[in-house]
């Protein structure tokens, strides 16, 4: 029974379960303890916004915590209960005034820091025996500070590990944005080819997204496409930058050829009937290197309905996920050697995202094997890149997350 410890509020201050809870929980903390008194109030600072809690309020727990005589709190000296006046306290407040002090004291009370414990005429002072020790006191019950300091402590770690967590991702949001920057604006005045004021439109559009004060989940959100549109540059680039150092490099070959052999001219010629009568048009060029895979788990989150058709319907790795694209490849229609381009000029893997990327508008799009043809020769001719069409599948299933990965 903790019937000693129950205690109603003076007057017409309402007494409700939820007090009584708190303060049996209070009197059920087990053996006493010390802890110091300012390492719980910047615990509660640190955490004050879990509790609801304005910097006003941190100041009044300030003032109550400068008025117990020790700097560890413990059951000794008074049962951890400070009878300031509301002068007193609203001085140590720096000059609150007295509505506003009794607003932020009931805030501390309804977060269960501080328990009110009133005396028969609603006064806060205390009776001391004869050698001046305090024998009962009314007024501000500190016990919750004592009886949840471990928790508070808990707490205050976990919102400063968040605040660093925040602190990076909007670090890293603002290096990746200056990044995109720079790198349309460097593509667009030396001419690189590729279709920049869609990527810019892209960029402005992910920018749009952000609130004027974002939340950690809003600058995750915004961050992983960001990032994504980042990637997706630096591969139309880096694709360019290796098909120009190819070009030369053939050029070279082909002169030291014909320099050192001027009349072997069947070396250059066709070998056979069949490719001498192949029109130039009729096969999208290769590319010398294949396009960069994207991450697996950004995939999935974006094209989830391709994790279906995976062996036992998960999809584990990139074989999972390219095994799973043969299926679709069939269920859709798509033509072997529509395909089999795809893979050459793409790459396994992200012929593989292609078709997964498909099968998210599939009944939007009349023909997927002509779809997927029409994508791997724009992607041969540097003018597709799988970023811009992975991120509008991430944005059409809300970015959420894979069943797998």
């Amino acid at each position: 029974m903790q019937s000693g410890n129950i205690t109603t509020p003076f007057g017409r201050r309402r007494m409700t379960l939820a007090l009584v809870k708190r303060q049996i929980e209070t009197a059920d903390r087990g053996p006493s303890k010390t802890v110091s008194k300012w390492r719980v109030f910047n615990d509660i600072g640190e955490a004050k916004d879990v509790f609801g809690l304005q910097d006003r309020s941190i100041t009044v727990l300030q003032a109550l915590l400068s008025f117990y005589p020790s700097d560890e709190l413990s059951d000794e000296n008074g049962g951890l209960v400070v009878f300031p006046s509301n002068n007193q306290l609203s001085l140590r407040a720096h000059g609150i005034a007295g509505t506003t002090l009794r607003r932020h004291l009931a805030a501390l009370i309804d977060a269960g820091l501080i328990e009110r414990r009133d005396s028969p005429n609603g006064k806060r002072y205390a009776h001391r025996g004869r050698g001046g020790e305090i024998e009962a006191a009314f007024g501000f019950s500190l016990a919750p500070l004592l009886a949840r300091a471990g928790e508070l402590a808990n707490l205050a770690q976990q919102v400063a590990a968040e605040r660093r967590c925040f602190k990076r991702a909007k670090e890293a949001l603002s290096l990746c944005r200056r990044d995109i920057r720079k790198l349309i604006s460097a593509a667009v005045e030396e001419g690189a080819d590729g279709d920049w004021a869609t990527i810019e439109a892209m960029f402005i559009g992910l920018l749009a997204r952000l609130p004027r004060s974002p939340r950690r989940e809003d600058v995750d959100a915004v961050l992983d496409e960001m990032e994504l549109l980042r990637e997706e540059i630096i591969n139309q680039l880096e694709i360019q930058v290796k098909a120009e150092k190819t070009g030369v490099n053939d050029s070279h070959s082909d002169r030291h050829i014909q320099n050192s052999n001027p009349e072997s001219f069947h070396e250059l010629e066709p070998s056979s009937e069949k490719e001498q009568g192949e029109k130039p048009s009729q096969k999208p060029k290769r590319i010398a290197e294949p396009l960069k895979a994207f991450p697996l788990a950004l995939v999935l989150r974006a094209c989830p309905q391709i994790i279906d058709y995976g062996a036992g319907g998960r999809v584990e790795g990139w074989r999972d996920l390219m095994g799973a694209a043969v299926v679709v490849r069939s269920m859709l229609g798509i033509s072997p050697s529509a395909y089999q381009e795809a893979c050459e000029v793409l790459g396994p893997e992200n012929a593989a995202v292609a078709v997964a990327c498909i099968l998210e508008r599939a009944e939007h799009i009349n023909s997927a094997g002509g779809y997927l043809r029409d994508l791997t020769r724009k992607a041969a001719r540097g003018e597709f890149g799988l970023g811009p069409m992975l991120m509008a599948a991430l944005r059409a299933n809300g970015g959420g997350e894979a069943r797998s990965a």
